[in-house]
Formats: structure tokens, C-alpha cells, sequence
């Protein structure tokens, strides 16, 4: 596994948004994990999925840091409040949480970003 980080992060905030309680968006972020293919989160170890409210940035959906040399586990950080902000329905708020857990987890597998843009559309243009 990769040492660095990676994020995904929004431009703009919508006025009317999606809320849910904290235990409600923990399980959203569980639920986009387990709808990961099989053999992707088989090869997932020694990684820990945190929510946190939000970035010091302010603008992150996610975070990926790798573990390092101390070993430490990977952290993939979803952030919940630019989530919320960003949609207006809890539809969307899955959606959009599932696309920020596969964005974080394709950093964790070694992506750049601009590897992850490319995969994120090949994917995109798939599901149509």
C-alpha cells in the first residue's frame, strides 16, 4: 500500500441540503464500502473508514492517508458536512458518498488523481 495522501473535494455548497444524524451517515458510509466489488474489499487491510463533520479545508468530501513507515493503519476519512451540503436528498447523499468512498479507496490501491479522474469516468460511463 501506498504511503501520501489522496481527497476529493466539492466546489459549491447547494442551499437546500441533505441532513441525517451522525449514526445515519456512518452507516451510509458502511453501506458504500459493502457495495464495493467482492475482490476490492477482500484486498482492503489495515485500513480504518473515519467520519469526521468536516476538513480544516473546509471543501474535502474525503481523505486518504497512508500508514507510513510506522506502520500505522491507512485512514480513509469521509467527511459528512460538505456531503450534506452538497445534496439535497438522501438519494444524492448516498450516491455521492458512494462515489467518495470508491475515490478514496482507488488512492488506497496506489491511484494519482489524475488516475482516479480517469477511472471515475470509464466508471461513470459505464453505469449508464
Amino acid at each position: 500500500m501506498p504511503d501520501g495522501l489522496g481527497s476529493y473535494s466539492v466546489g459549491s455548497y447547494s442551499k437546500d441540503m441533505a441532513t441525517v444524524h451522525i449514526r445515519t451517515f456512518e452507516l451510509m458510509v458502511t453501506q458504500s464500502v459493502e457495495k464495493l466489488p467482492l475482490g476490492f474489499r477482500k484486498r482492503l487491510r489495515n485500513v480504518a473508514f473515519v467520519v469526521e463533520a468536516e476538513s480544516a479545508e473546509g471543501d474535502l468530501l474525503g481523505l486518504y492517508e497512508g500508514g507510513g513507515a510506522f506502520h500505522m493503519p491507512d485512514k480513509i476519512t469521509i467527511y459528512q458536512r460538505p456531503h450534506e451540503q452538497s445534496t439535497r436528498n438522501l438519494r444524492q447523499l448516498q450516491k455521492l458518498i458512494d462515489e467518495t468512498v470508491w475515490h478514496e479507496v482507488a488512492h488506497y490501491f496506489g491511484l494519482n488523481e489524475s488516475q482516479v479522474m480517469r477511472a471515475e469516468r470509464r466508471r461513470a460511463r459505464n453505469s449508464l
